[in-house]
């Protein structure tokens, strides 16, 4: 993690070609364009063709892709690539956001306000379910970038205030808090919370990591595929798992 390179990057991103563009003008959005450009300065090692497709960063350490929405539409290329290099998944999470509203007659922005909701490693989960398939491949890596943003929306909800069902404009990153890498199937045992019993079920995992129940489904799902739990036995119709941190 760098952090002053990420500023770098930011001042790069948003206090030019935005200040000049104007908010959601361009085609691509601020926050894939600064994390492009904090993982890979170099612009040649930028959007870079390899067969059939085009890379986001490309180099001799392989190829990272970074994907700020759904996962789906990296499964055809992540199976491309990862047939002769290593790949790298980058996929941000808002720990701490801020929501503002774009008034889309006026061009006037609202003075932005902290949502209440605090993003979380397992806000993952729902994605990497996508490619899960590729996740036990010694040549995939995946990076959770945990960021402080801000998140703007137009004013064009169905509701009075036009805010519920809106659209989202642009998400413009602001501080980097932290990256954590997944190389190997045991990495992935930090889903699996310290004061959970030995044996466990979803709805164990759900209370002790305060996430849904669903959530927890889909995260005991990909680490059972992992072999990072193992089913053991079921009560009634519920999963019972126990830890397996071996490789």
């Amino acid at each position: 993690m760098n952090k002053l390179r990420f500023q770098e990057a930011c001042n790069k991103i948003i206090n030019i070609d935005r200040q000049r563009n104007g908010i959601g003008t361009l085609g691509e959005k601020t926050l894939h364009a600064v994390l492009k450009s904090y993982f890979e300065p170099f612009e040649d090692n930028q959007e870079i063709k390899l067969g059939n497709y085009v890379a986001d960063i490309a180099s001799e350490n392989g190829v990272i892709e970074i994907q700020t929405q759904s996962l789906n539409a990296l499964r055809n290329k992540l199976e491309a690539f990862l047939e002769y290099c290593n790949v790298t998944v980058v996929y941000p999470i808002a720990k701490i956001k801020y929501l503002s509203w774009l008034d889309v007659k006026t061009g006037e922005k609202s003075k932005r306000r902290k949502s209440p909701k605090c993003g979380s490693i397992y806000d993952s989960m729902r994605e990497l379910y996508k490619i899960k398939y590729t996740l036990d491949n010694p040549r995939m890596n995946v990076c959770l970038v945990m960021l402080e943003m801000e998140e703007i929306r137009y004013l064009d909800g169905w509701s009075f205030d036009k805010k519920k069902g809106s659209t989202r404009c642009d998400r413009i990153p602001i501080n980097l808090l932290d990256e954590i890498y997944f190389g190997r199937p045991v990495d992935y045992s930090i889903f699996i919370p310290k004061n959970l019993p030995e044996e466990f079920t979803s709805k164990d995992l759900a209370k002790c990591a305060r996430i849904q129940l669903r959530t927890a489904q889909t995260t005991l799902n990909i680490l059972s595929y992992l072999n990072v739990v193992t089913k053991c036995g079921k009560n009634g119709n519920t999963i019972i798992y126990n830890r397996n941190f071996n490789e």
